[in-house]
């Protein structure tokens, strides 16, 4: 059921369920709209976790929504769901660092211990990890689990959420104040001037 009363306490009770969970059938996510957290046993670079929620070896690093506030500009909404957006995370499909700030950011933190870079592939408009994607998805599904919550207005919850927790992957302006938010743009804008100097990626 959609209910857009979630509370911030409501989302930090749901409990974090594995990748391997997430694809089973049936999933457990439902193809609803709601917010996910994303709760990790490693941790990604060198963050200092000492604010973050944390719970059975897990702590909590990023949320995420499914689907995005609606635009003001008369283009239709989005038709993500839950369980959509989740599993593309999760690496699902052709999933890549272009359509998931999740994955972008993982891969950025990762890339020199996992031993792959950011590049730029087909028409050069779009970035992804190329051959680096599996080795990603692999070590999401062996450190990242997630957590959900219906709600019928997620972006509502999602800025409660930015608000109060310690939330070092989130990089919305609202997250600006974060010890590690500007270390994060950096790394991010780091990879991409360097992808660029790159020669583009026909396949991989």
């Amino acid at each position: 059921m959609r209910d857009r009363r979630a509370s911030p306490a409501d989302f930090l009770a749901a409990r974090p369920v594995t990748r391997e969970k997430v694809f089973a059938e049936p999933s457990p996510v439902p193809e609803e709209p709601g917010v996910q957290g994303w709760w990790f046993r490693t941790i990604p670079g060198a963050i200092d976790t000492s604010g973050c929620e944390q719970r059975d070896g897990l702590t909590l690093l990023y949320v995420g929504i499914s689907p995005t506030r609606p635009p003001t500009n008369g283009k239709p909404p989005s038709k993500q769901d839950l369980r959509k957006r989740i599993r593309y995370h999760y690496g699902a499909g052709n999933a890549d660092a272009e359509g998931s700030t999740l994955r972008k950011t993982l891969g950025v933190l990762l890339g020199d211990e996992l031993g792959f870079r950011l590049r730029r592939i087909g028409s050069g408009t779009r970035r992804s990890f190329a051959g680096g994607e599996a080795v990603l998805t692999h070590w999401m599904a062996e450190n990242a689990l997630v957590s959900w919550v219906v709600h019928e207005e997620p972006w509502l919850l999602e800025e409660q959420l930015v608000a109060t927790l310690d939330l070092p992957l989130n990089l919305q302006p609202e997250n600006k104040d974060n010890a590690f938010f500007p270390e994060l743009k950096r790394l991010r804008r780091q990879a991409e001037v360097t992808a660029n100097k790159q020669r583009i990626l026909k396949e991989w």
